[in-house]
C-alpha cells in the first residue's frame, strides 16, 4: 500500500530528498513558495498543494526542509500552516532550526494532538542526492522508530534523544565544527601559499597527517583550487547555523571562546560576499586580507 506523506520546502536539499522518497514508493503531497520547485516534484509523480495546511490535510506525516527558523515557525504554526491541517499526526523538521524553536513548535503542535520530531540532516546536496545524509532524530522514541524506514531512504538514521531540540543541538555542534574547520583550513592554506608552498601538495600531506579534515579533503579540491566557489551551501546559511549554535551554547552557559571568533569571520564573509554566495568564499576573504593571495591549482604543463 502506498503511503501518503507531505513534503514542504523542495529547494537544494529538499528536492533530492523528496525525489528519493518518490523513488522509494511514497506518494508525496508537496508545497513550496516557488512554483517551479513544486513543478519539478510533480513532474516526478508528486501531487501539488496550495498551502502547508492543504499538505497537512492530505497526509498524516509531513516533513519540512526550510532555510530559517522564522520560516519554519510560519509554515508549522501560521494560519495556513501545518497546524491547521485535518489529517496530520506527525510533523518532521529536517531543517536546521535550533533547539529553542524546535521545542516551541513541538509544544504548540502537541496542543493540537500533533507529534513532532526534529530530524536535521547533514551531508550537503551530494548526500541528499545519494541518500547518504546523516539524519539526527529526536522526539518520542517509538515514533522515531516507526519512521526509521522513511529516514533510511534519505540517509543514515541516528536517534539522538527523546526531548525536542536534541537533534537540533547535535546538528549545530556538527555545523559549528564544519564552519571552524573550513575557516582554520583557509587561514592555513593562505599562509602556506604566501610562503611558497604548493596548495595541492599541502592538501596531500595534511590529509594523510594529523591535520586531515573534510574542508581539505572535499571543499578545497572541489571548489577552491579550481576557483569555482560552488560547493553548494550558502554563506548566509552557514552564518545562521553558527549563530544558532552560539545561542544554544549561551542558553546552556557553555563557553565558546574559539567559536565566537569563528562567528565574526562568518559575519565578515556574509557581509563581503552576500548571503547567497557559496560558503567557500570565506577563503577569498582571508586571501584578500593576506594581500590578494590565491589558493589555486597549478596550471598544467
Amino acid at each position: 500500500m502506498t503511503q501518503d506523506i507531505g513534503f514542504i520546502g523542495v529547494g537544494k536539499m529538499g528536492e533530492p530528498m523528496a525525489g528519493r522518497l518518490l523513488d522509494a514508493g511514497y506518494r508525496i503531497h508537496v508545497f513550496d513558495a516557488r512554483q517551479a520547485a513544486v513543478a519539478a516534484i510533480v513532474g516526478k509523480g508528486g501531487v501539488a498543494a496550495t498551502s502547508p495546511a492543504e499538505v497537512a490535510s492530505k497526509a498524516e506525516t509531513v516533513l519540512v526542509s526550510l532555510p530559517t527558523p522564522d520560516i519554519v515557525k510560519q509554515v508549522a504554526l501560521g494560519a495556513e500552516g501545518i497546524i491547521a491541517g485535518r489529517a496530520v499526526k506527525t510533523y518532521v523538521d529536517l531543517s536546521t532550526t535550533g533547539p529553542r524553536v524546535a521545542a516551541e513548535v513541538a509544544a504548540a503542535l502537541a496542543e493540537k494532538g500533533i507529534a513532532a520530531l526534529d530530524a536535521p540532516v547533514s551531508g550537503g546536496v551530494g548526500g541528499a542526492q545519494k541518500g547518504t545524509l546523516s539524519v539526527m532524530v529526536s522526539g518520542p522514541h517509538n515514533l522515531a522508530g516507526a519512521l526509521r524506514p522513511l529516514f533510511e531512504v534519505i540517509g543514515k538514521y541516528f536517534y539522538i534523544g527523546d526531548k525536542p531540540g536534541m537533534g537540533q543541538l547535535m546538528k549545530l555542534a556538527n555545523n559549528m565544527l564544519s564552519a571552524t574547520t573550513l575557516a582554520a583550513s583557509a587561514e592555513i592554506m593562505v599562509m602556506g601559499v604566501k610562503g611558497g608552498l604548493d596548495p595541492q601538495v599541502m592538501i596531500d600531506v595534511i590529509n594523510v597527517s594529523s591535520g586531515g579534515n573534510t574542508a581539505l579533503r572535499d571543499k578545497f579540491p572541489k571548489a577552491v583550487l579550481p576557483r569555482s566557489f560552488d560547493y553548494g551551501f550558502t554563506t548566509g546559511l552557514m552564518y545562521k547555523d553558527v549563530k544558532l549554535c552560539l545561542d544554544a551554547a549561551e542558553a546552556l552557559h557553555s563557553p565558546m571562546w574559539i567559536c565566537n571568533t569563528v562567528r565574526q569571520l562568518w559575519s565578515d564573509a556574509n557581509g563581503a560576499f552576500g548571503a547567497e554566495s557559496d560558503f567557500t568564499n570565506v577563503v577569498r576573504l582571508i586571501e584578500q586580507a593576506a594581500g590578494n593571495i590565491q589558493v589555486k591549482a597549478a596550471k598544467k604543463a
